[in-house]
């Protein structure tokens, strides 16, 4: 019987937890996969006592036997790869048994990053906050049709069309100014190249389509969150990618009939990394204390990040786009101590009060809320629903009521185990 695949994506700005929920999701599917994004977004896993991080490969790396697809629509950095590559080897498991590669994701080049970093310093003001991986650049090249694709590093001409896109980079520099030695981290990269070649390079549009026909399930995992959305998140301040649903079917290769369940992932408040509109946000002891509790700070970067409360608005507008059939409630014991909870109902802007996210982010935004008492109590140790105080199951209901989607997954912990599945 032919299966359909299963898909989990950030419903915010990034970072709601979805690295902890495929890991915990992936024990039921033979297969995991990443249709877009690269190195930029960094998935926290905790279990066993240990913390890791990873970037590009898939969340389900961890789970035995399980195997790992890395979608066309991502952009591979073989450096930052080959290093994530090591640490996962050292907890036992061998990433070549366990990871696939699609010859059609685009690599990163050492000039990609230059050029991130040479875009943003001439930004001044107006930076976008890129963590200058070089990720714009690499989706930059492959729109415009210049870009070195995975499969390109087994072509006898490989060296010849690196060394094209690469002194195409260096004329763009030095168009920008900007001062740099293009060749500084080459010799390193290529033999980062070397080592991606002892992976299964694959058509992973023939790959998904022929595995999930075959009966087989499969889970895609979405990185960044869907208010980064090149098409629909807060235009400028996004990524260089599809974070939606609709990013599954582009990044690897299958139609939407072959969309199953959409699992949604949201934190019970908000936090956002760089610049761009963000209409919840707190600048007050309220703020840092949220930042404090949730340890919010970037998995790849370390900086830290932007809190604020609930935004349903920009939540309704996520659910509606990517088709949620499934919510996931992410670090609600942070907000064990607070007295009172906000959640954003609406927005005025110009005097006029609305639900629906503008077009315009740029303008003056003033978020609506409706208030709930705070439940003030240790949630970390819960594990059975019944157990939950009923100020807690209010706060769920009114959510699931205002999204019109189930909450079916609550974690209330970093730890597989601190999971509560209704």
């Amino acid at each position: 019987m032919k299966k359909k695949i299963d898909v989990v994506l950030g419903l915010q700005w990034g970072d709601e937890g979805k690295g902890k929920i495929v890991d915990v999701l992936a024990s039921r599917y033979p297969a995991v996969a990443r249709f877009q994004g690269g190195p930029n977004a960094g998935h926290s896993l905790q279990f066993e006592g240990h913390s890791f991080v990873v970037r590009s490969i898939p969340s389900g790396i961890f789970r035995e036997g399980s195997v790992n697809v890395i979608g066309s629509g991502v952009v591979l950095d073989p450096v930052t790869f080959r290093e994530e590559c090591g640490n996962i080897s050292k907890m036992g498991i061998n990433p070549v048994e366990r990871l696939v590669i699609s010859k059609k994701a685009h690599l990163i080049l050492p000039t990609h990053r230059l050029l991130d970093a040479a875009s943003e310093a001439a930004a001044g003001k107006g930076k976008i906050g890129s963590t200058l991986k070089g990720i714009g650049p690499t989706y930059s090249d492959k729109i415009a049709r210049h870009g070195v694709r995975v499969g390109d590093i087994l072509a006898p001409d490989f060296q010849a069309r690196f060394d094209a896109l690469k002194q195409r980079h260096i004329r763009l520099l030095n168009d920008m100014k900007y001062e740099c030695n293009p060749e500084e981290n080459e010799a390193e990269w290529m033999a980062a190249i070397d080592f991606l070649k002892k992976f299964q390079l694959v058509d992973c549009e023939y790959y998904v389509n022929d595995w999930l026909d075959s009966g087989k399930e499969m889970l895609a995992e979405g990185a960044q969150g869907f208010m980064l959305d090149i098409d629909y998140g807060s235009y400028p301040f996004v990524t260089s990618s599809n974070t939606t649903c609709g990013g599954v079917c582009t990044g690897l290769g299958v139609p939407p009939g072959k969309v199953g369940r959409v699992f949604g992932i949201m934190k019970a408040y908000c936090t956002r990394v760089g610049s761009g509109p963000f209409p919840t946000e707190l600048f007050d002891e309220t703020g840092e204390e949220l930042r404090r509790i949730g340890h919010e700070f970037g998995a790849v970067t370390g900086r830290p990040r932007r809190t604020g409360w609930l935004d349903l608005v920009a939540l309704k507008y996520a659910v509606t786009v990517d088709g949620v059939t499934d919510l996931i409630l992410m670090k609600s014991d942070c907000l064990d101590t607070f007295d009172t909870i906000k959640a954003c109902t609406s927005y005025k802007i110009g005097g006029e009060e609305t639900t629906h996210f503008p077009f315009d982010t740029a303008a003056k935004i003033e978020p609506v809320y409706t208030e709930f008492k705070g439940w003030k109590k240790d949630l970390t140790g819960v594990r059975d629903e019944k157990n939950l105080p009923k100020e807690f199951t209010d706060y769920i209901a009114f959510i699931e009521n205002y999204l019109g989607v189930p909450v079916k997954i609550i974690s209330l912990g970093p730890d597989r185990e601190a999971t509560i599945e209704r």
